[in-house]
């Protein structure tokens, strides 16, 4: 019987790693971006809001990470029904916009990263940039 379990971790260092990341192809892109970085608890490792990104996507930024990061699949799949029904039951934690994606290393979920202050398809660019950044120092 297994009392324990080794997981992957995300680290305070990968977690910057993906910000910085995230950070650069918004800045190339020129779209300035709220950017949230999460364990897969969904605790908050990082986060930041590049000048002149909307201040109310501090708070979707993070709830898209959050969301990503409890079904471990992208922000913004859900059927609208269930969808509404999430947002009641987690009191605001889990959102079904468009942003939010899983970093899974080895098929493992580690963490998330959420991004907002662009269009969905700005935020998900932003946020495949720093998996991507991470999965390359893994490589």
């Amino acid at each position: 019987m297994a009392v324990l379990q080794n997981r992957l971790e995300l680290s305070s260092e990968g977690a910057l790693i993906v910000l910085q990341a995230a950070t650069a192809k918004a800045q190339e892109i020129g779209v300035p971006q709220c950017i949230a970085i999460v364990d897969r608890g969904g605790h908050l490792l990082a986060f930041l809001r590049m000048d002149g990104a909307k201040v109310l996507s501090q708070w979707s930024a993070t709830q898209k990470a959050v969301t990503a990061a409890s079904s471990a699949k992208p922000s913004g799949e859900l059927a609208e029904p269930l969808a509404a029904g999430l947002v009641a039951a987690t009191q605001g934690r889990f959102t079904n916009l468009r942003g939010g994606l899983p970093i899974m290393v080895s098929g493992c979920l580690v963490g998330a990263i959420g991004v907002g202050s662009g269009t969905a398809e700005q935020d998900l660019i932003v946020a495949q940039a720093g998996i991507d950044a991470l999965l390359a120092c893994l490589a």
